[in-house]
């Protein structure tokens, strides 16, 4: 991680992938925006009038076996919050809006 918080990951290419980029699958298609970073690479906005598979994933799939909330987490300090209420910089330590993403909490 890079002191910027612009550098997350580097591609297969060796390409830099950086928040809010436009990513492509293999054959061109736009995949979305990157949305956020974590151990195991990035995620993307989806279209609109799709639903994001963590978001299926996060209602569980048995009706009413629970629910989880989607909330904002800080990548630096692990501050989280409201996802009604993300922030530009995080509360706790500063970090820039490229350091939040998307968290689910039950």
């Amino acid at each position: 991680m890079s002191d910027t918080g612009e550098e997350r990951v580097r591609a297969s290419d060796g390409r830099r992938l950086r928040f809010e980029q436009t990513v492509y699958d293999e054959h061109g298609e736009e995949l979305g925006t990157i949305r956020g970073f974590d151990d195991d690479g990035f995620y993307v906005t989806a279209e609109e009038g799709i639903v994001p598979l963590e978001t299926e994933h996060a209602r569980g799939a048995t009706p009413g076996a629970g629910e989880m909330d989607l909330m904002w987490r800080c990548w630096e300090c692990g501050e989280i919050g409201k996802i009604a209420d993300i922030p530009d910089e995080c509360p706790s330590c500063g970090a820039p809006k490229e350091d939040i993403y998307y968290w689910t909490e039950d």
